[in-house]
C-alpha cells in the first residue's frame, strides 16, 4: 500500500512518509493510492468484533506487516486506547423515535478526536524510537484537536508539538485543556485570529520545503492520513450496531449522520462507503455551511467571514478535507484536482464541474443548522431521554428531528436506521448548555482544570506568526 498527493506533483510513499508528513510537498494532500475493498463475507465476520478489534483489521488493510508487524500493530492500538474511560472504548445510546448516539467521546479530552489521535501518537513513537528521530508537530485547532493531539504526544522525548488555538473563539474548558500542559514539549500558542487564519503560518511553513526537511515538521491535523485511516472505523461501527441483519439478500442500509468541521471524518466515512460498507452519508454542519453549498450546488467558495457559533469546533470555513473527497469521486484525477484547488487557492471561490458535482451529492447529503436549530435539538433531547447533547452532536441531532416529520420519511428513508456520530462530551460546552437552559453535568477532571497553572504564548494581529514559529522551531532544535 502506497499513498499518493491528490494534486499528483509528488511520488508515492509509504505509510511512514504519509505519517511523518504534513501538506505532500506539492500543496495536496496524501491518499491510498487503491482503496481495499471488502467483500460481503467480511463484513459478516467482522460484525461481532468490538471497535478496538475493527480499527485493527481496518487498519492492517492499509499499514503493511513489513512495516509494522501485525501483532506490534495490535499492541499499538491496545496501548492507545487504554486511557479511555468506557470499556467498549465508543457507545451507542439508543434513544426515543430512532435517535441512536454514538458516544465517540470516551477518551481523555472527551472528544472524538481522541480516538485517532492516541493511534497515531503510538505509531509515532514506534518509528521514531526505531529511527532514533526527533519530529516537530504543527497543529491548528478550531477547539478540539490541539487537546488531543497534546495528549497523545506529551512528554514523549522525541517529539515537540506546537499548537495554535484561536484565543476566545474556543470555550475556555478547551482552553484549559492546552494550555494547562505544561511539559516541555509542548507549546502552546493563543492567537488573536480564527481557525481559517491560524491555518496560514502552518500551511506557509510547510510549503518552505527546506524548512520543513531540516526541521522534521509533520501535522497532526487531519490532513494526516492516519488520522483518516483509525476514522473509518467509526463507520463499521455504527454500521453493525444499527442494521437490523446481515443475513438479508442485500445488504440492509444505514444512513450515518456526521457533524463536519474539517472534514476529516466524512472523508472517512466516503472511503468506508468505497470499500463497500452499505451507508448512506448526510454530512451536517453549523452557520459555516461552505460544506453544505458545496453538496447541494457545487459551490464550494467562501462567505466573507467565520461565523461565531455554539458548535464552535465546526467554524471552518476552508474544509481542506474536501480535496480528499473530489479526489475520490473523481476516479483519482490529481490534474483535475490540481487545477481546481489552485483556482481555489487563487479566488476562494469555486465551482464544482457538473459531473463531479453530481457525484458528490450522490454520495452525500447535506443538512445545516442554525444555532437556534441547536439549542432547539438540545432541549428536546434531553426534555425527551433526559440526554444531554454537546452543540456538535446537535446539529446531527436536530437533522434526525427534520426528517421524522419530512415527507421522505413517509417513505424510503423511514425504514433505514440512521445513527448520529457524537464528536464530544456535553460537559465541554457549559455555555452552550446554560443557552438551552439546561444544567451542565461537569466531571471532576474538567472541573479541576481552572486551578492550574497555564502557560502560553499570544500571537497577536500584526505579528508575523509564521516567523514566530520558525524562530521557536529553530530554539528548540539547538537542544537535540
Amino acid at each position: 500500500m502506497e499513498y499518493v498527493s491528490t494534486r499528483g506533483g509528488t511520488g508515492a510513499v509509504d505509510f511512514e512518509g504519509a505519517l511523518f508528513s504534513g501538506y505532500a510537498p506539492d500543496g495536496g494532500l496524501f491518499m491510498p493510492q487503491r482503496i481495499p475493498s471488502l467483500h460481503r463475507d467480511t463484513l459478516q465476520r467482522w460484525r461481532s468484533l468490538s471497535y478496538p478489534e475493527l480499527v485493527k483489521e481496518l487498519c492492517s488493510l492499509f499499514v503493511p506487516a513489513e512495516l509494522v508487524p501485525r501483532n506490534v500493530l495490535n499492541e499499538l492500538i491496545d496501548k492507545a486506547f487504554s486511557r479511555f474511560r468506557h470499556k467498549n472504548v465508543v457507545h451507542l445510546s439508543r434513544l426515543k423515535d430512532g435517535l441512536n448516539i454514538l458516544e465517540l467521546w470516551h477518551g481523555v479530552t472527551y472528544a472524538f478526536k481522541d480516538l485517532s489521535l492516541s493511534c497515531t501518537g503510538q505509531f509515532l513513537q514506534y518509528f521514531l524510537e526505531k529511527k532514533q528521530k526527533h519530529v516537530n508537530i504543527l497543529v491548528g485547532t478550531s477547539g478540539d484537536t490541539g487537546s488531543s493531539a497534546i495528549e497523545s504526544v506529551r512528554g514523549q522525548k522525541n517529539v515537540d508539538i506546537f499548537v495554535l488555538l484561536p484565543k476566545g473563539l474556543c470555550t475556555q474548558i478547551q482552553e484549559l485543556q492546552m494550555t494547562t500542559v505544561i511539559e516541555d514539549n509542548v507549546h502552546v500558542f493563543a492567537a488573536h485570529g480564527n481557525s481559517d487564519e491560524i491555518d496560514e503560518p502552518i500551511k506557509e511553513l510547510f510549503a518552505d520545503v527546506d524548512f520543513a526537511g531540516k526541521y522534521n515538521l509533520m501535522s497532526l491535523n487531519s490532513v494526516n492520513w492516519s488520522r483518516i485511516m483509525v476514522q473509518i472505523a467509526h463507520y463499521f461501527y455504527a454500521y453493525f450496531q444499527c442494521a437490523p441483519s446481515l443475513d438479508t439478500t442485500q445488504l440492509p442500509m444505514v444512513e450515518i449522520v456526521v457533524p463536519t468541521g474539517g472534514g476529516g471524518n466524512i472523508t472517512a466515512g466516503c472511503i468506508a462507503q468505497k470499500m463497500g460498507l452499505p451507508i448512506r452519508l448526510v454530512t451536517v454542519v453549523n452557520s459555516n455551511d461552505i460544506i453544505h453549498r458545496t453538496v447541494q450546488h457545487g459551490d464550494f467558495s467562501l462567505a466573507e467571514s467565520v461565523k461565531a457559533t455554539l458548535a464552535s469546533a465546526m467554524d471552518i470555513q476552508e474544509p481542506y478535507n474536501v480535496e480528499r473527497i473530489l479526489w475520490l469521486l473523481s476516479g483519482s484525477d490529481s490534474l483535475l484536482i490540481k487545477t481546481l484547488m489552485e483556482q481555489f487557492n487563487i479566488s476562494k471561490r469555486l465551482k464544482l464541474p457538473e459531473d463531479l458535482h453530481k457525484k458528490l451529492s450522490e454520495t452525500l447529503a447535506s443538512c445545516s443548522a442554525s444555532d437556534q436549530d441547536i439549542v432547539g435539538a438540545m432541549r428536546r433531547c434531553w426534555e425527551e431521554n433526559q440526554y444531554l447533547l454537546c452543540p456538535h452532536s446537535a446539529v446531527a441531532a436536530h437533522y434526525h428531528y427534520s426528517q421524522l416529520h419530512s415527507f421522505l420519511c413517509l417513505s424510503f428513508l423511514s425504514s433505514i436506521p440512521r445513527c448520529c456520530l457524537a464528536p464530544a462530551s456535553a460537559a465541554k460546552f457549559q455555555d452552550a448548555l446554560l443557552r438551552a437552559g439546561l444544567a451542565p453535568q461537569i466531571p471532576p477532571e474538567i472541573s479541576a482544570l481552572t486551578a492550574m497553572e497555564t502557560r502560553s504564548t499570544p500571537l497577536e494581529r500584526g505579528q508575523d506568526w509564521a516567523q514566530v514559529l520558525r524562530g521557536r522551531i529553530e530554539a528548540v532544535a539547538q537542544q537535540w
